[in-house]
């Protein structure tokens, strides 16, 4: 969440950078403005009743004591006008702050000035690329059809239990992304990430904190007897975790990382492009999430690019890099890179992980501060898959279908302990 005296501050920069998002409520800033400036007018009126309050109230004991009785009861009158009064006014500051509130809520994160202004996916820019790439030729098949043919994930049978975006993985397919978890979070506490294990579910208080809500309500899946939400990624319960918490300066930098399942409605998902594991409503990520002091927090935006490039490297896997245009950067974002691997067999890049700075609009709704200097300020929380399982498995089992068989590539087959699926 922006705050109020941002958009006071840096008015023209906050709309420039909401253009670029296409952002289509720009009028939003001059109202949380103009609703500021009427919570500020109710707070100073409250301030200055209350305070005269206090006043007369110390007056009464001593007119009291010089037997002033009258003058007293005249005071004690005063003051409970004034009480009345107060009573209005913090009525009425409460539902400005509500208002407020509400319309901050509306507002996006304002990208860097490095993002780029632009409508959708199509203005991204691609900032590396690991191998040219092409597909297999003739013959080749798609993942779901290698899934079938070696018996590694019964997509029919997940419809029969739960619907369709619920694979069942069988086999060596199960070991496979047993393996791919494992390796992926051994990678990443070698990197020097905490790992952590969290609720799959979250209240609302969590899911406003990370920008879920009231963004993403619609896709995430709502338990309504308990007033819970399934996690659409474990970025919502790690970064939580420090939630109205005020943190230290040799605390930070913080460094996570979880295994989750990740659950996703997907609403209006449908068609060739999401076939097989190309989307689901169920999935296995590993996330990575930091805490970081604002400085430092571009520096380690790109530490984090380069640590999710070494994994791609590992897994052999032909990949890019794309920084996100403004009107394809996530709603709490500063700024993303999402990293595509090539599905040969698809002849199409397939998203695998973003990785975002979120600046302080996360902080802001979490409240989590750190002290320097004797005072406290907002920290910069970021996050990023590393990785999600779905799209991978997809372009592993694509990439190194053989005529015998799919191979594995070393990394992995370390360990899943088998190096060829046949």
């Amino acid at each position: 969440m922006l705050q109020v005296n941002f958009l006071r501050d840096n008015k023209e920069r906050v709309l420039e950078g909401l253009k670029k998002r296409q952002f289509r409520n720009p009028e939003l800033v001059d109202e949380a403005i103009a609703t500021d400036d009427e919570r500020r007018k109710i707070q100073f009126e409250l301030d200055s009743q209350l305070a005269e309050s206090n006043k007369i109230s110390k007056e009464i004991g001593l007119l009291m004591k010089e037997g002033k009785k009258e003058e007293a009861e005249s005071a004690k009158s005063k003051t409970a006008q004034l009480k009345e009064s107060t009573s209005e006014l913090k009525s009425q500051l409460d539902v400005k702050e509500k208002e407020l509130i509400n319309i901050l809520y509306q507002l996006p994160n304002i990208p860097h000035e490095k993002v780029k202004s632009g409508a959708s996916a199509d203005d991204n820019e691609i900032i590396y690329q690991s191998h040219d790439v092409e597909g297999l030729g003739e013959g080749a098949i798609p993942h779901w059809e290698l899934a079938k043919k070696y018996n590694l994930i019964d997509f029919e049978l997940g419809v029969k239990i739960a619907g369709a975006g619920f694979p069942v993985y069988l086999g060596k397919g199960a070991r496979l992304q047993r393996a791919l978890v494992q390796y992926f979070l051994d990678k990443n506490v070698e990197k020097g990430y905490m790992e952590v294990n969290p609720p799959h579910v979250v209240n609302e208080a969590s899911g406003y904190g990370t920008g879920q809500l009231p963004d993403k309500e619609g896709q995430m899946y709502y338990i309504n007897e308990d007033n819970l939400y399934l996690i659409p990624t474990a970025e919502v319960p790690v970064t939580n975790l420090y939630r109205d918490v005020l943190l230290e300066e040799k605390d930070l930098p913080i460094m996570n990382t979880a295994f989750s399942q990740c659950y996703r409605r997907e609403a209006g998902s449908y068609g060739a492009h999401v076939r097989g594991l190309n989307r689901l409503h169920q999935f296995e990520k590993v996330e990575i999430v930091r805490i970081e002091k604002p400085e430092n927090s571009y520096a380690v935006l790109e530490e984090m690019v380069e640590h999710i490039k070494e994994i791609l490297s590992d897994l052999e896997l032909p990949y890019r890099v794309l920084r996100l245009c403004g009107g394809d950067t996530g709603f709490a974002s500063a700024m993303t890179y999402d990293f595509e691997v090539w599905s040969a067999a698809q002849e199409k890049w397939l998203e695998v992980s973003s990785v975002s700075n979120f600046e302080t609009f996360q902080a802001n709704r979490l409240k989590c501060r750190y002290k320097t200097d004797g005072k406290s300020r907002l920290v910069h929380t970021l996050n990023g898959s590393a990785m999600a399982l779905p799209r991978i498995m997809a372009a592993l089992l694509e990439n190194n279908q053989t005529e015998d068989g799919i191979k594995l590539p070393k990394k992995i087959a370390e360990y899943a302990r088998f190096d060829m699926i046949n």
